[in-house]
């Protein structure tokens, strides 16, 4: 006979195939600091304390936006190819494509100044989401909720609407409670945006509650025998926000409270034709966004895509404008009536930008430019009604105000009360940072 139980094998084996399952959980990501999600003061007086990203995926034609190129000389060159305005008081010029954002331009923080290091699709979005464009890194949203927790224990501090790139959203090799959680995947018919297999509601709430504690009395015990494995603690943790957020998250996506005139002005089930025809429900995206920050998500991520024009550029770049116009105006005008929009920083932006077309060569094609395009910031503790940087007469590249990807992720974190240079994390036996070795600089002009 066997002189051990059951229970006892279970135990002796680390749990038999539920820590299998476990180990599998974790990753191949060594971690040296305990994992917490638990809300953090941040190292610097903070001017935000959430970040909600519109991400433009494809690249933004800058000259036919936010950066006014006229025919100033008689040499035709590449330029705007819509009619600008100035706007507000400050006089900002933003084009007739985006008439909506154009009312809130007192409200912008213009860069006219960045530049990447590459105008290729694939290695610029990289960069422009974790720092680097070659290796598979922790993604900026995962950076801030690593630094800063999350406001809400009961939801994710990290949510990417509409992306089907993993990279918008990993952790890396940072513990996987830091990760973004992507709703909406792959198509941006948002009306069935879910979070997958949040409801379970084949058990009720208390016997979920049984069945997490079971598991998770396991784990514990398991990770006992692994002291030194902070992983298992991560993994523990996300289990336990997984539990807490079948009872918030599905009432945080449904829409069915909101009035009629919120809908309606948010655009929201208009399904707009944007480039190549792609149908857009932005507007969904930018309502749910504004619930998430009222409710206390730390870093939002909305996709829109695509912006890759390179057929019929002046068609899909309209379409593109009206698709994003008027839910971007709604979602800055209700973050101010609100209260959010001093505490949270609005982020607009591709991986790069366009260059002009040529008036009257008769092409209607533009190709890739990651040498001078535009980001606009507002609320968060920027200069509101600002234009900072510059692009040459043809807008081919930034020459004054200079901001490279790095000097937006320093910025962006300094916003928040984060030093960019502090916040490291030790992987493979070095700390590693969100703007890397080459380091990044602080935009001190734009700051209010």
């Amino acid at each position: 006979m066997i002189p051990y139980s059951r229970r006892a094998v279970l135990q002796s084996t680390s749990c038999g195939f539920g820590a299998l399952a476990l180990n599998a959980l974790c990753g191949a990501a060594h971690a040296s600091e305990t994992a917490n999600l638990s809300q953090q003061a941040p190292p610097l007086p903070a001017r935000a304390k959430r970040v909600i990203f519109l991400c433009m995926s494809g690249g933004p034609a800058q000259m036919d936006t936010f950066d006014y190129k006229p025919q100033t000389t008689e040499k035709k060159h590449p330029g705007s190819s819509v009619p600008f305005q100035q706007r507000g008081e400050s006089g900002m010029w933003i084009s007739d494509l985006m008439p909506e954002t154009a009312r809130h331009a007192d409200k912008l923080c213009v860069l006219n100044g960045m530049y990447a290091d590459t105008g290729n699709h694939a290695q610029s979005f990289l960069q422009l989401h974790t720092g680097d464009r070659l290796r598979e890194r922790p993604s900026l949203g995962a950076w801030i909720t690593y630094g800063l927790g999350t406001e809400n224990q009961d939801i994710p501090g990290f949510i990417s609407l509409n992306t089907s790139k993993p990279t918008v959203y990993s952790s890396a090799f940072l513990p996987p409670v830091y990760a973004g959680t992507p709703i909406g995947v792959n198509g941006e018919d948002m009306t069935q945006a879910t979070i997958h297999n949040i409801r379970g509601e084949h058990l009720s709430l208390a016997r979920k509650r049984r069945q997490v504690d079971l598991i998770q009395t396991l784990n514990r015990e398991h990770a006992a025998l692994r002291p030194h494995d902070d992983r298992l603690e991560a993994v523990i943790e996300s289990m336990e926000l997984g539990y807490r957020m079948q009872a918030t998250a599905p009432e945080l996506l449904d829409l069915s409270g909101e009035t009629a005139a919120t809908l309606e002005k948010y655009r929201v089930g208009k399904q707009v034709a944007s480039g190549g025809c792609k149908q857009s429900d932005f507007g969904r995206q930018c309502l749910l966004a504004r619930r998430f920050a009222e409710a206390g998500v730390r870093f939002i991520e909305l996709n829109h895509g695509s912006w890759d024009q390179h057929t019929t550029h002046r068609a899909d770049t309209a379409a593109n404008c009206l698709a994003v116009d008027a839910p971007i105006a709604s979602l800055l005008e209700d973050l101010e009536l609100r209260g959010l929009l001093d505490e949270t920083l609005v982020v607009w932006g591709g991986e790069f930008g366009r260059p002009g077309l040529v008036p009257e060569d008769g092409k209607d094609g533009t190709g890739h430019n990651h040498r001078g395009f535009t980001f606009w910031l507002a609320g968060g503790g920027v200069k509101a009604g600002y234009v900072h940087g510059k692009t040459d007469e043809t807008g081919s590249r930034a020459v004054e105000g200079k901001v490279h990807f790095r000097d937006l992720h320093a910025t962006i974190l300094h916003l928040l009360g984060l030093p960019h240079d502090q916040l490291t994390y030790t992987h493979a036996g070095r700390p590693h940072r969100l703007t890397g070795t080459d380091g990044g600089q602080v935009v001190g002009e734009i700051l209010a």
